[in-house]
């Protein structure tokens, strides 16, 4: 297999339309999964996938095609190359057209050279012996791990080039005893900061809760939701907050005559936000795209991405805007995140909010969460794996699953309280999204809309 910056200098040099962007991507997998207290596989995987972006330019409209590849055999560069470039011609006119950014946008990488890093099952290796140790307790535990390191090359006919290593982890645990269900998740870029046998231990105490079980009917209840939930729910956010949706009214963000950028939304001082340097967090700080939407512009490939605050100090502060459109409506560029962050809460942790609590609800994750109304922002989805119930400061029991109707920016307008801001794995959008800290919320009024059969 040839390096992947020699795919790129040979798809630009066979290239015949006005502008290209090649983007490759090598990747390798680390796995490890079990269940029943046994070690049932593991395994690892390399692949690469690459992309040829042409751009066709003439007198009255600027195209774009995208040819996506996973050959490893150099002889297929050209055939890729042509089949982007015939794409392009065929294409409607594209409504992000912009200049491609010019090499000296950005300082040469120093490790354009380098070669691919890689995981291995070694990865797993401490971890391994800790949950080796949790299959000989009384709970029948399943779960799995994931290691992936993406190495990333980019480069364009203007000779921008631009590389980065991304390292992603996750582990999930869920535990069953008689009956009862609970889950606990991280993520984690190698592994070194992941104590099994901690979150063995919060399992077990979950599992204890449920030894007692209460069943409650639909309603409103004051709610904790722990950082996994918000996680969940403030990612969802994230992704509406598209600046072109806002401004053409399509979305919860559109406000009269414009958008609802400036809005206080709580008068809580929580801010969210995205930042490729986040330690522990870090992601890419440049654009990569195969393709546009209304948040990202593949003319944008290379363009440095900065802190962005969604929300500052209680209010909306920024929408996703490349730069086409952001020079149409004249509004500041702004990058999606592939972390989100939210600070401002107090240093109280989940435990001290639920002794705080006289009566109330604790959940564990949310999943299954699907739009109902994109004006609002109106989700629905269900509880899973532990909701309980809180009494004068204690947890005293398991109670049923719900279906749940919320808008997380509706959460944001009631939220009475934010504690300590900690690093958390999302339940429902960790396939997609892994690198979040958020703080746990107290809701007075979460919207639990019917009772849930499931277990």
């Amino acid at each position: 297999m040839i390096a992947a910056q020699h795919v790129i200098e040979r798809a630009l040099a066979c290239a015949s339309v006005d502008d290209t962007i090649v983007i490759v991507t090598d990747s390798s997998d680390a796995t490890l999964r079990w269940a029943g207290n046994s070690m049932t596989t593991n395994g690892i995987a390399t692949s690469r996938r690459w992309e040829v972006v042409s751009i066709v330019r003439d007198s009255t409209s600027v195209r774009v095609g995208t040819v996506s590849s996973t050959s490893v055999d150099p002889d297929d560069i050209e055939a890729v190359v042509r089949a982007s470039e015939a794409a392009a011609r065929s294409a409607e006119p594209a409504d992000d057209a912009m200049p491609l950014l010019p090499r000296e946008s950005a300082s040469d990488p120093q490790d354009w050279d380098r070669r691919a890093q890689h995981t291995s099952i070694d990865v797993f290796g401490s971890l391994a012996t800790e949950l080796n140790v949790g299959f000989d307790g009384r709970d029948a535990l399943y779960g799995f791990a994931q290691h992936r390191v993406d190495n990333v090359w980019l480069g364009t006919s203007t000779g921008l080039r631009r590389t980065f290593t991304q390292p992603t982890g996750s582990i999930e645990i869920n535990g069953k005893r008689s009956g009862a269900s609970a889950w606990v998740g991280t993520g984690t870029t190698d592994f070194r900061d992941v104590s099994a046998e901690n979150m063995l231990d919060e399992l077990s105490t979950r599992l204890g809760w449920a030894q007692n079980t209460v069943e409650l009917p639909a309603g409103r209840y004051e709610t904790l939701l722990p950082p996994s939930a918000v996680a969940d729910l403030m990612i969802y956010l994230m992704w509406t907050m598209e600046g072109r949706g806002a401004q053409e009214g399509r979305t919860a963000l559109s406000g009269a005559g414009g958008t609802r950028v400036g809005e206080k939304l709580t008068a809580l001082p929580l801010t969210l936000y995205s930042d490729p340097r986040a330690v522990g967090l870090e992601y890419a700080p440049f654009v990569v795209a195969g393709s546009s939407s209304d948040s990202v512009s593949v003319f944008d490939n290379g363009m440095d991405i900065e802190r962005v605050d969604w929300v500052r100090d209680g209010s909306v502060s920024a929408l996703a805007y490349p730069r086409a459109s952001a020079g149409k409506y004249g509004a500041p560029v702004a990058v999606p995140g592939e972390n989100l962050v939210m600070t401002g809460g107090t240093d109280a942790d989940l435990d001290a909010m639920v002794a705080d609590t006289e009566r109330g609800l604790l959940l564990t994750t949310l999943w299954y969460i699907r739009e109902v109304d994109p004006t609002s922002l109106l989700l629905t989805g269900l509880t899973r794996d532990g909701v309980y119930a809180i009494e004068n400061g204690r947890i005293t029991g398991a109670v049923n699953n719900f279906r749940f109707n919320e808008s997380p920016l509706d959460l944001l307008r009631r939220v009475t309280e934010a504690g300590a801001t900690e690093a958390t794995l999302p339940r429902e959008w960790k396939d997609w999204f892994t690198r979040t800290a958020m703080p746990p919320l107290r809701i007075p009024d979460f919207h639990m809309s019917s009772v849930s059969a499931a277990q």
